[in-house]
């Protein structure tokens, strides 16, 4: 698993790009589980970058108990997944070549659908959870 793109994808499904540390572990260790499908992806993506250093190159900016994902890591990430057709090479895209800010764009209604209801399920298990350890006197039960 690639963990720079990891963290990328991680931070640009959050509401503003940005997540709590707490919130980035859980969310690596899902995907770091989650088969070798991710594993493949991620490696795939960082090919179209080499030498991807999501803080050297201004694509993470460190915050208040977390990371915020920028306008140019939300640039860069959609260069690493932009779709190619069978015969096109693959294009190695320079972080420094990834072009000025681009603001954000509205998302399309079934990804901006899709994405709420992921929220809605994180929100849900960290509720379940809240519940289990404040039922159990502060302890997680295993």
């Amino acid at each position: 698993m690639n963990f720079q793109v990891t963290v990328l994808k991680i931070l640009v499904s959050y509401p503003d790009g940005f997540a709590v540390m707490a919130d980035l572990k859980r969310d690596m260790a899902i995907l770091a589980t989650s088969g070798p499908e991710w594993a493949e992806r991620t490696k795939r993506m960082a090919t179209r970058v080499p030498e991807l250093d999501i803080f050297s190159d201004g694509l993470v900016e460190r915050q208040k108990g977390g990371w915020r994902i920028t306008v140019k890591g939300r640039a860069v990430l959609e260069s690493m997944e932009a779709r190619r057709t069978e015969h096109e090479p693959v294009e190695k895209v320079p972080v420094e070549t990834a072009g000025p800010p681009v603001p954000s764009l509205p998302l399309p209604a079934e990804r901006a659908k899709r994405r709420r209801e992921r929220r809605q399920r994180r929100r849900e298990a960290r509720e379940r959870m809240h519940l289990k350890w404040a039922g159990s006197g502060g302890s997680p039960t295993h």
